[in-house]
């Protein structure tokens, strides 16, 4: 494996969202963030696995054609619930966020978070889908409404997070934690490095 040179170390997470830019800063990382502005619901895919990647490629791609992502290493990623055999992203409203929330207690879904990495200096392109099952606890319409009310769920993908005022009524996940919260670690690690890219390179001083 080659480490990347030091001109081409800048990343970018095309992403507004501030959960994973967190993520990535917590892990030594400190991409810039440009947004991709894509159209999430122009898009389909036949299952809710493979939206979520074809999501994160869109986002991505767009961001890579900017001449602003010039040189940079470009992080794409979007979050999918999947229940029932449905896609799930944020709730267009809170009655919306109510209803999903009395159907989601005391089940359990699986969190899919599309990832794809671009190397806007040659072009190349990893990407993939890391799934987390999310075991949901029984919160009281009491407890529901006080958390629509919070305004939380109607910016997240499936109105929940595990790092937010969700997370008591959250009782346990399956897989990678971080995921859940938008961005899987281990998962870009593995992604750059078939691009050649060591993460521990990319850390900040």
């Amino acid at each position: 494996m080659t480490s990347p040179s030091p001109h081409r170390t800048r990343l970018v997470l095309a992403s507004a969202s501030p959960a994973r830019l967190n993520l990535l800063r917590q892990a030594g990382l400190a991409p810039d963030v440009i947004v991709s502005g894509v159209d999430e619901d122009a898009l389909t895919a036949p299952t809710p696995a493979e939206l979520a990647l074809v999501l994160a490629e869109a986002k991505a791609a767009a961001v890579a054609a900017r001449p602003e992502a010039a040189g940079a290493l470009l992080i794409g990623c979007d979050s999918v619930l999947e229940l029932d055999g449905e896609a799930l992203g944020k709730p267009a409203d809170a009655e919306e966020a109510t209803a999903r929330w009395k159907a989601m207690r005391g089940r359990a879904g699986v969190l899919r978070t599309g990832h794809c990495v671009i190397d806007t200096v040659t072009g190349r392109r990893a990407s993939a889908t890391a799934s987390t099952t999310v075991r949901f606890g029984e919160p009281t319409d009491a407890e529901i409404a006080a958390y629509v009310a919070s305004g939380e769920p109607l910016y997240v993908a499936g109105a929940f997070t595990l790092d937010g005022r969700s997370a008591p009524f959250i009782d346990s996940i399956e897989g990678d934690p971080g995921n859940v919260i938008g961005l899987s670690l281990p998962l870009l690690r593995r992604l750059l490095a078939e691009l050649g890219f060591s993460i521990t390179d990319l850390w900040t001083a």
